[in-house]
């Protein structure tokens, strides 16, 4: 739960919002998807952050349906068009905040019908939370694998029917979304391309996390781009040449998938909001991504 600690932090993630309660701030925070920056995310970069206007497109939070739950998730499309190749856009552990609104934004700039959806949303209020050890505590390692890939089987059938085209189907994820790029690509016959970056990619089994991306790297239904920091302190190197093995004595699209390792770059350097940013990476990274995508038959 956010206390009244972390009341400054959020008055400068959501401009204009009185310092309230605690819970006012939260329902803030919970009523405006896409808006403002997560607490735990902090400290801020804003000289850095990039922000992608909405002009020309139809932006905001829809409600997805799934098996009778509604699920907010942000969507941006270029206005007024349909068939539009779809990219879902998973967060990192903070949930849909305004990184990755803006993140969908730039997708839609691109020409794909984006969306995010809150994957957390059962689970708690990613953006409410101040600290993040207890974030991933309380919600992040509480959210099941297959909830994950049902919530996102849901999304596409909501693009389906909302102006994109499911047969031109990516996925694209940050961290913790990263690690589940190269799970639904293994999941949906459909995905044609997924771009994973900094995803883990090894871990111990458990009831909630049966596989991990290297127990499903053979069985790809598509091509996987994976982007990763040679200076990531969380995900050793070595995990990532034994993905690399998996893929290789994999089926055709494990083997047609790769890795870009960038020799300096942290953990988490798409991310233009936080201090580990790094722009020639998260640039080059996001170009490799664009062109993945349209070599696989997504664009």
């Amino acid at each position: 739960m956010l206390d009244d600690r972390h009341a400054q932090d959020l008055d400068a993630l959501l401009p204009g919002q009185s310092t309230e309660s605690g819970a006012t701030r939260r329902t803030a925070l919970k009523a405006a998807l896409g808006v403002g920056y997560a607490a735990a995310a902090a400290p801020l970069m804003a000289q850095t952050a990039i922000n992608t206007q909405a002009d020309g497109l139809t932006v905001g939070e829809v409600m997805i349906d799934v098996n009778g739950f509604k699920m907010p998730a942000y969507r941006a499309a270029p206005a007024g068009k349909t068939g539009l190749p779809v990219v879902l856009v998973l967060s990192e552990i903070f949930g849909v905040h305004e990184y990755i609104a803006d993140t969908t934004r730039r997708f839609a700039k691109a020409g794909y019908l984006a969306i995010a959806p809150e994957l957390f949303v059962r689970q708690g209020d990613a953006q409410s939370y101040g600290e993040m050890a207890k974030l991933i505590a309380e919600v992040v390692s509480k959210v099941p694998d297959a909830q994950v890939m049902g919530d996102l089987d849901a999304t596409v059938k909501w693009a389906a029917a909302n102006g994109g085209d499911a047969r031109k189907l990516g996925v694209t994820g940050f961290c913790w979304g990263g690690r589940h790029v190269w799970l639904y690509a293994a999941h949906n016959p459909a995905v044609k391309a997924g771009v994973a970056w900094y995803g883990r990619l090894v871990g111990d089994a458990t009831p909630l996390s049966p596989k991990h991306p290297v127990d499903v790297a053979a069985t790809l239904n598509g091509p996987v781009l994976g982007l990763y920091g040679g200076a990531d302190t969380g995900i050793p190197l070595d995990t990532v040449d034994k993905m690399k093995t998996a893929l290789a004595a994999g089926n055709a699209a494990a083997k047609a998938s790769t890795f870009v390792v960038y020799p300096d770059a942290p953990h988490a350097f798409h991310a233009d909001y936080r201090p580990t940013f790094r722009k020639e990476p998260a640039e080059d990274g996001w170009k490799r991504a664009v062109a993945w995508f349209k070599q696989h038959g997504v664009a």
